[in-house]
């Protein structure tokens, strides 16, 4: 059997890295479209996020003052020394 010359090599090569590049566009399309739908997913629980905390904030602007700094400030402990 007679070994392949420059050229059948060089096609060869050529063919396996048109496979290569086919699959890696493959690929980045796949991460692209996996990008896109994790953006859309961050945007949706970014907004969710914001609007809990909007919540809460009208609640706790709801509680009188002296329960709303019981809620932010602990109480203040003193220590027995002696």
């Amino acid at each position: 059997m007679a070994e392949p010359t420059k050229t059948e090599q060089l096609a060869e090569r050529v063919e396996r890295l048109l496979l290569r590049y086919n699959e890696m566009m493959r690929t980045n399309e796949l991460l692209t479209q996996q990008v896109e739908v994790l953006t859309v997913e961050r945007d949706s629980l970014k907004s969710r996020l914001s609007a809990a905390r909007a919540r809460v904030d009208a609640l706790l602007d709801r509680l009188p003052q002296a329960e709303a700094n019981a809620l932010v400030l602990p109480p203040q402990q003193t220590e027995n020394k002696g």
